[in-house]
């Protein structure tokens, strides 16, 4: 004779998924924090100071994804 038991677990307290959403929240905001002020420091240089540094101004808004997303 074959029994089937059926179980599960709680995969955390509303509190711990709270807690959860809430760091993620604020992991997201920084590394957006991240990327404006990439954005706003690169886009302030003059050309030439940015061909000086060896970047084109439409490589600004992937510099600063880079620089904020990953690592």
């Amino acid at each position: 004779m074959a029994f089937l038991t059926d179980t599960f677990s709680v995969q955390g307290t509303m509190g711990d998924k709270l807690v959860a959403f809430w760091s993620s929240f604020r992991e997201a905001r920084t590394k957006r924090a991240v990327y404006r002020q990439t954005i706003n420091e690169l886009a302030g240089l003059s050309n030439r100071e940015l061909a000086d540094l060896g970047i084109h101004r439409s490589a600004i808004r992937r510099i600063a994804y880079e620089s904020a997303y990953t690592k």
